[in-house]
């Protein structure tokens, strides 16, 4: 598993960890029930603490990503199409916010916004 951690994000590095692993598995890359990493084995190649490794874990076990089996270790959870469904609504949610600021930054006004939306989504569908 390919983890990479920026020291200069203003990212926390629990959260980095969090969002790479949901990634690999919301694009199949981490299949249901695929073993992950022990938390001190992904801290000593991280060179992280294992408590932020072990945050990182919780988060996902929390969000229903994983699942952790005390003394087996954490797996992949089965998939939920419904958890995947709402993880992506979200990330297009988050895109769609970043496109009106961006629009609204550079003058557009919001009948303008909404114009080009209708247009981008003739041409789509």
């Amino acid at each position: 598993m390919n983890i990479i951690i920026s020291n200069s994000s203003m990212e926390p590095i629990y959260e980095q960890i969090t969002g790479q692993i949901k990634s690999m598995i919301l694009e199949g890359k981490l299949q249901e029930n695929t073993v992950l990493p022990s938390v001190r084995s992904l801290s000593k190649n991280l060179k992280i603490s294992a408590l932020t490794v072990k945050k990182a874990y919780d988060c996902l076990e929390q969000e229903g990503f994983i699942i952790t089996v005390h003394g087996k270790g954490s797996f992949v959870a089965p998939n939920n199409k419904n958890l995947l469904l709402e993880e992506r609504r979200k990330e297009v949610e988050a895109l769609l916010e970043q496109a009106i600021s961006s629009g609204m930054h550079c003058g557009m006004t919001e009948a303008e916004i909404r114009e080009l939306f209708e247009l981008l989504m003739e041409e789509i569908i």
